[in-house]
């Protein structure tokens, strides 16, 4: 399946640089478990591919994929499905899932706001009813 993947509009990773591997899956799988190399590696090499539009892009992605890179490798493994070619799909959807949250730029820095007056007053006269609440429940006395 050396087809290319499309990650966003402007990020698509050709076929060539999509490396598979294929093995046994382990877990249940009937008649067929020892039979069929239905688990699936894909990997791609973050560090050194051309598919990126910019640096920028390669560098966000090296430094978010920083905890899943070998050598600036990504690899991904999919073998929940029976069917090799289900867990192909599978690990192409994973691999462009994750490289479009790695490459998507940080969100704007939040802006530091007051609380305005009249919600502070209201905080405030909240808590002296609170504490007038809790103050008057210690004051009662039984007399028998």
């Amino acid at each position: 399946m050396a087809t290319d993947l499309t990650v966003t509009a402007s990020l698509v990773i050709p076929g060539v640089e999509l490396a598979e591997r294929f093995s046994r899956s382990s877990g249940p799988g009937g008649q067929s478990v020892n039979t069929t190399d239905s688990r699936v590696e894909l990997s791609f090499d973050v560090a050194t591919s051309s598919a990126f539009t910019s640096e920028r892009q390669r560098e966000r992605a090296l430094d978010r994929l920083s905890g899943r890179l070998v050598d600036g490798v990504l690899t991904i493994a999919a073998s929940e499905q029976r069917s090799q070619l289900q867990n192909r799909h599978a690990a192409r959807d994973r691999l462009a899932s994750l490289l479009r949250e790695a490459i998507a730029p940080p969100p704007p820095p939040r802006r530091a706001t007051k609380p305005s007056r009249g919600a502070r007053e209201r905080r405030l006269t909240a808590k002296r009813q609170r504490s007038d609440v809790k103050r008057g429940r210690g004051q009662v006395r039984h007399t028998d």
